[in-house]
Order: C-alpha cells, then sequence, then structure tokens
C-alpha cells in the first residue's frame, strides 16, 4: 500500500531545508527555469545563449541543468533583465504554522 503526503508549496522545505535555505531555493529555481524558457523559446544552442548573456557555454550549460548551486538571485535577476523581463518580486506575510 502506498501512503501519498500532500507537500506544501515549496518543495525544499519538503526536502527537509531549513525554511530560510528553502525559500532562496524556490525563488533561484522559479528563476532558472524562466531563463530556461526563454533560452528554449528562442531555440537557442548553449553556445548562442552564451554569446547573448555574456556568459560561457558551460555556465549556460549548468543553467539549463538545473544546478542551482552555481547562481545567485541577483545573478538570474540579471540574466532576466537582459533578456527584457520585468522581474518583480511579492512579499506576503505568513500565517501562523
Amino acid at each position: 500500500m502506498t501512503n501519498i503526503v500532500k507537500g506544501n508549496s515549496n518543495v525544499f522545505e519538503d526536502l527537509g531545508f531549513e525554511k530560510e535555505e528553502a525559500t532562496n531555493l524556490k525563488i533561484r529555481a522559479d528563476l532558472m527555469l524562466d531563463l530556461r524558457k526563454f533560452i528554449q523559446s528562442k531555440n537557442w544552442t548553449q553556445a548562442e545563449a552564451a554569446i547573448f548573456f555574456g556568459e560561457t557555454q558551460p555556465r549556460i550549460s549548468n543553467l539549463m541543468n538545473g544546478d542551482i548551486e552555481r547562481f545567485a538571485i541577483d545573478k538570474l535577476v540579471q540574466m532576466l533583465s537582459q533578456a527584457g523581463m520585468d522581474v518583480r518580486v511579492l512579499v506576503t506575510p505568513l500565517i501562523d504554522r
């Protein structure tokens, strides 16, 4: 018999990361997914994306493969802005858990 447990809105918390680190990881993951979608929508090779962003091809490979530890939030925001995207942060109070 399989036991299914409903997770919360942040998979990183479900994986056992402390709340603050889980929040940071989720933000980075979401930003990386947006960049990945942008690159894919352009049908660019990693080399072409590297030229556009002024990065190396291995760095774009890290991005495309979701190597989250290699990217800071500020770098991802800068890349999204360079891609012509409007990046906004929404902060809401948490309800007591």
